[in-house]
C-alpha cells in the first residue's frame, strides 16, 4: 500500500533515536471518527489550543492542507493491523502560522467502547551547518597556533597565529621540518613526541616546553602544545596536527614560586649576618644571575643600631657607609668584583643616596651602558669591569626588613645573553625580601639574647610557695650553661578554695627563641589558671595559642648553637585540692608526674597522653587521683629522663632517687638532679617537687541552704559564729555581709541546690555553690536603683573574688585577708595535735 511505504521511508530518514524519544512531544487521543478525545499540555504548547477548545472537536481543523482520503484510510488500516505510522505533515497553529511536524500514530486501541489512536508530534527544526568560509576564518584567526604536518613531519599548512609565534613566514615553513626552522626551540624533542603520536595514534596534550624563537630572540618563552593524528575515511593516519599556546606568563609565575619556595630552605639557615648574605649570593648564582654582590650597612655588621637611617626628613646621611658582605660569580675568583668581602664600598652615585634604601624600590637596568650607569662618577673602575666581562643587564634591590634598611643586593648577567625582564625584578625582590628578614633576625640576635637573659630571670619565679597545701622545691638547668637561656618552665599558681595549680612545660628547642616562647606560654597559663579552667580545657586554649603564635612568627631554622624555631611545646597542668586531697591533671605530650606515697613505692599515674601543643584538632583528657597526705608529687621535663639514653630507664632511676627518705625537699630535689645528670646535658632540665598537705575538717565547714530567702539570716548567723570560733572575730561582720550578698544572689538568680562553705588557711574564703552556669556580672547601680549592688559590695569588702565552674554548676567565692598573727603556719601540725588559739 502506497501510504504505508511512504511512512516507512519517512521514519527511516528521521533516525531511530528521534523516533524513540517522545519525552517532549505533544500528544492527543483521536477517535475513529476524527474527534479529539484527549489533549495534553504539550499539544497546547505546540499548537496554542487549550484542552476545552479541542476535546470533542474535529482534529481535521488542525490540518493546514486537506489530506487525501486514501492516505488517511491507509494510515488507519496500518494502525488497526497493529503497526504504528510516522511521517511529516503540515498543521496550523492557533495564531494562523503553519508548522511542519513529525507525527507518530500508535496502533489502534479501544477506550470507552470506541476505537482510538494515540498521536504524538514534534516540530521539525532545521539543523545549522558551517559554511566553508566560516571554517576557514576560524582556523586562520584562532588565537591558538595551528599546523598540519605530513607523515615526514614537514609542514603542509600553518595558520597566521603560529606564524607570529615562531617568527617564520608561512611560505618558508611549507615543506620543511620544525628542527630545521627553529633550532633553539627543542625541535628534535618535539619531533620525537610527534613520531610517537603517529606510531601509536594516541594524542598528547599540554606538552610544555621553552626556548627562543625568531619572533622574540632575546627572551625565553614557554609554550604548551597538543598533538593528535589525522586519519582518513579508512582510519589510515595521513599526518599530524598540533596546536600551540604561548604560556610564558604562567611559566614565569610558576618559576618564581618555585625559586622563592626553594630559597626559603636555602637562605637564612643560621643567625649569622655574613653567612646569610653568602647564602643569598650562593643561591642566586648561577640559577638566576651570573654575578651577585651583597653590600650591607656598617651598623648591620656591628652591634650598634641605625634607626637614624629610617628618617627621611633630612637627618639620614647622604652617602651611607656600606661594606661588602658577599660576592659570587660564575667565573672562578669573581674577577668582575671591584671590591672584596670586608671592603668599604662606595654607595651609588647621584641621584642615589640614603633615600634609595629607605624607599626600597629596585634599580632595574635591562640594557647596561658602562658610560651612563650610576656608578661611573663615584667609581671609575666599575665601567672598565663592565666592558671587560660583558655585564649587560642589572638589578639592584635595597634590603629592608621590619621598616629597617639593611643594605643593597645587586644581580648582574654576563654569560647569560638574555637580559633581565620585569618578571626577574619581581623574583629578585622576593629573594632579597626573604634574605633581609633573615639578616635582620641575625642583626638583632645579640640585643635579643641580652634581653632574653633578662626575660629568663624574670620569668622563672625566684621563690615558689604552695601556701598551706604544698611544700615546694625546684631545680632548673638550661642546656646553654653559658647563656642560661632555656625553654623549660614551671610554676605554682594559687587558686581559689585553697587549691594550687602546678604547671611544667618544655618548648621545643632551647636558647633565645625557646625562652621567648616560654615566656608567652607561662603568662598564658597564669591567665588561663586565673579563669579557673579545668586542666583539659586549659591545655586546649593553650594549644590554640601555640597555633596562633606559629602562624604569626617564622624563624629561620637553627644555628650552630642550637637556637631553634618555635615549633611547639609540651605541657602538664595539675590542680591539687587540699580539702579533698584530689589532684586533677592533663598533659599535652609531656611525661607523666611521679608520685611517692608516704608508705608505698613510687609510681607514675596513668594519664591519657594528649598531643603536643601546636598540632591542633585533637582533644585532651583529664585524670583525677587521690594523694595521701605528705605524698611526694614531682613534675619534670624529658631532659631529666632522657640523659641516660633510655626513657623507661630514666623514669625508673628518677623514681628510685625520689623514694629516698629525705625530709628536706630542697636537698632531695638537688640530689636527684645530680644523680641523674652528672655532667653537661644536651637539653634543658626542670624538676618541680611538692609534698602535699591536707586541710583538715577543723579548717573547712559547709552548710546546705534551702531555696528560701528566709534562710539567708540563719546562714549568715552560722557563718559569723564559725568565724568567731576560729578566732577571727574582727572578720565576722564582713563575713556576714559577704555570705548574705552571695547567698541572696544565689537564691534569687541561680538554681538549687545551694551550698555555703567557709575555708580557713592563709586566707578566709567564703564559697557559695549553686546549680546554675550563668556567670555573675559586676555592675554599678544608679542612685535610683533598688538593687544591683550585691557583687559591687562583695568586690569592695573582699581581698579578691571570682567564679569557677564545676560539673554541677558554679561556685562564687570571696577571700578575706587574715591578720598575720592569726594565719595558719605553712608547716602543718602533726595530725591530731590541737592548734593553740
Amino acid at each position: 500500500m502506497e501510504p504505508a511505504r511512504k511512512s516507512d521511508t519517512a521514519a527511516t530518514s528521521m533516525g531511530s533515536a528521534d523516533l524513540s524519544d517522545a519525552s517532549t512531544d505533544a500528544a492527543a487521543v483521536i477517535s475513529q471518527d476524527g474527534a479529539v478525545v484527549g489533549w495534553t499540555r504539550g499539544a497546547e504548547a505546540l499548537l496554542g489550543y487549550s484542552a476545552p477548545e479541542m476535546v470533542g472537536a474535529s482534529a481535521g481543523r488542525l490540518l493546514a492542507e486537506p489530506e487525501a482520503p486514501a492516505r488517511v484510510g491507509g494510515i488507519a488500516e496500518r494502525c488497526r493491523a497493529g503497526n504504528g505510522w510516522s511521517g511529516m505533515i503540515r498543521v496550523r497553529h492557533r495564531d494562523g502560522r503553519t508548522l511542519d511536524v513529525l507525527l507518530r500514530v500508535s496502533a489502534a486501541f479501544r477506550m470507552d467502547g470506541r476505537e482510538c489512536f494515540l498521536l504524538s508530534a514534534r516540530e521539525e527544526r532545521g539543523r545549522w551547518t558551517m559554511a566553508q568560509s566560516v571554517l576557514d576564518g576560524f582556523l586562520a584567526r584562532s588565537p591558538v597556533g595551528m599546523a598540519v604536518l605530513d607523515r615526514d613531519l614537514r609542514y603542509v599548512w600553518v595558520n597566521g597565529t603560529l606564524e607570529q609565534l615562531g617568527g617564520v613566514p608561512q611560505e618558508e615553513r611549507l615543506g620543511r621540518r620544525l628542527s630545521e626552522l627553529l633550532p633553539g626551540l627543542q625541535g628534535e624533542a618535539l619531533e620525537k613526541v610527534m613520531r610517537k603520536v603517529l606510531a601509536t595514534g594516541v594524542p598528547v596534550t599540554d606538552y610544555e616546553y621553552h626556548g627562543w624563537s625568531w619572533a622574540d630572540p632575546h627572551r625565553r618563552h614557554a609554550y604548551s602544545a597538543s598533538f593528535f593524528p589525522l586519519v582518513d575515511t579508512d582510519d589510515t593516519v595521513t599526518g599530524i596536527c598540533y596546536m600551540v599556546l604561548d604560556v610564558t606568563e604562567r611559566w614565569a609565575a610558576r618559576r618564581i614560586l618555585s625559586m622563592v619556595n626553594e630559597a626559603g630552605t636555602s637562605i637564612g639557615t643560621t643567625l649569622d649576618v655574613l653567612r646569610t648574605a653568602e647564602e643569598l649570593a650562593d643561591f642566586a648564582v648561577p640559577r638566576f644571575a651570573d654575578f651577585v654582590v651583597v653590600d650591607l650597612l656598617e651598623p648591620v655588621l656591628g652591634s650598634e643600631t641605625h634607626e637614624a637611617l629610617l628618617d627621611d626628613a633630612g637627618s639620614a646621611p647622604a652617602r651611607p657607609a656600606l661594606r661588602r658582605a658577599a660576592v659570587r660569580s660564575v667565573r672562578e675568583g669573581c674577577p668582575e668584583a671591584v671590591y672584596r668581602v670586608g671592603d668599604r664600598v662606595g654607595f651609588l652615585g647621584p641621584p642615589y643616596d640614603a633615600r634609595t634604601l629607605i624607599k626600597g624600590d629596585p634599580l632595574f637596568i635591562p640594557v647596561l651602558d658602562a658610560d651612563q650607569d650610576p656608578w661611573a662618577a663615584s667609581e671609575p673602575r666599575r665601567p672598565d669591569r663592565i666592558r671587560e666581562f660583558g655585564i649587560h643587564s642589572l638589578i639592584s634591590v635595597p634590603m629592608r626588613a621590619r621598616n629597617t634598611a639593611l643594605g643593597l643586593a645587586t644581580f648582574a648577567r654576563t654569560t647569560n645573553p638574555a637580559p633581565f625582564g620585569s618578571d626577574d625584578v619581581l623574583l629578585a625582590r622576593e629573594l632579597v625580601a626573604r634574605a633581609a628578614v633573615c639578616l635582620d633576625n641575625a642583626r638583632r640576635y645579640t640585643r635579643e639574647h641580652t634581653a632574653a637573659l633578662t626575660l629568663q630571670r624574670s620569668l622563672l619565679p625566684p621563690a615558689l610557695t604552695g601556701g598551706t597545701a604544698l611544700d615546694v622545691a625546684s631545680s632548673y638547668l638550661p642546656a646553654d650553661s653559658a647563656g642560661g637561656v632555656g625553654g623549660d618552665w614551671f610554676d605554682v599558681i594559687p587558686l581559689s578554695g585553697a587549691r594550687v595549680g602546678l604547671v611544667i612545660g618544655d618548648v621545643v628547642g632551647h636558647g633565645i627563641s625557646a625562652a621567648a616562647s616560654m615566656g608567652r606560654l607561662r603568662t598564658a597559663v597564669q591567665t588561663l589558671a586565673d579563669m579557673e579552667l579545668p586542666p583539659d580545657e586549659l591545655l586546649a586554649h593553650l594549644d590554640d595559642l601555640v597555633l596562633r603564635l606559629g602562624g604569626e612568627e617564622s624563624f629561620s631554622g637553627a644555628d650552630a648553637r642550637g637556637t631553634a624555631a618555635f615549633t611547639g611545646a609540651t605541657c602538664l597542668y595539675a590542680v591539687y585540692d587540699p580539702v579533698t586531697r584530689r589532684c586533677t591533671m592533663a598533659r599535652a605530650g609531656h611525661p607523666p608526674p611521679v608520685v611517692v606515697p608516704p608508705d608505698g613505692p613510687a609510681y607514675f599515674p596513668e594519664i591519657p597522653v594528649g598531643p603536643p601543643l601546636g598540632l591542633g584538632g585533637m582533644a585532651f583528657e583529664a585524670t583525677e587521683i587521690e594523694l595521701a597526705e605528705h605524698s611526694l608529687f614531682g613534675l619534670f621535663t624529658n631532659g631529666l629522663i632522657q640523659a641516660c639514653g633510655d626513657v623507661e630507664r630514666g623514669m625508673a632511676r628518677l623514681a628510685e632517687a625520689l623514694a629516698r627518705p629525705e625530709p628536706d625537699l630542697e636537698k632531695l630535689c638537688g640530689t636527684a638532679v645530680r644523680d641523674l645528670i652528672p655532667g653537661p646535658q644536651p637539653d634543658d632540665i626542670a624538676l618541680l617537687l611538692t609534698r602535699t598537705h591536707a586541710l583538715g575538717a577543723d579548717h573547712a565547714v559547709s552548710w546546705d541552704v534551702p531555696d528560701d530567702p528566709a534562710a539567708v539570716g540563719e546562714i549568715r548567723t552560722l557563718a559569723a559564729r564559725q568565724v568567731t570560733e576560729w578566732g577571727l572575730g574582727e572578720l565576722a561582720m564582713t563575713t556576714e555581709l559577704l555570705v548574705s550578698e552571695l547567698v541572696t544572689n544565689a537564691i534569687r538568680y541561680a538554681a538549687p541546690p545551694i551550698r555555703v562553705r567557709l575555708l580557713r588557711d592563709s586566707r578566709l574564703t567564703c564559697e557559695v555553690a549553686d546549680a546554675s552556669s550563668t556567670a555573675p556580672r559586676l555592675r554599678h547601680a544608679r542612685s535610683t536603683d533598688e538593687g544591683g549592688r550585691g557583687l559591687f559590695l562583695v568586690a569592695q569588702m573582699s581581698l579578691r573574688w571570682g567564679a569557677r565552674y564545676t560539673g554541677e554548676g558554679k561556685i562564687i567565692w570571696a577571700e578575706q585577708k587574715i591578720p598575720a598573727e592569726q594565719r595558719i603556719s605553712a608547716e602543718y601540725r602533726i595530725p591530731g595535735e590541737r592548734e593553740t588559739p
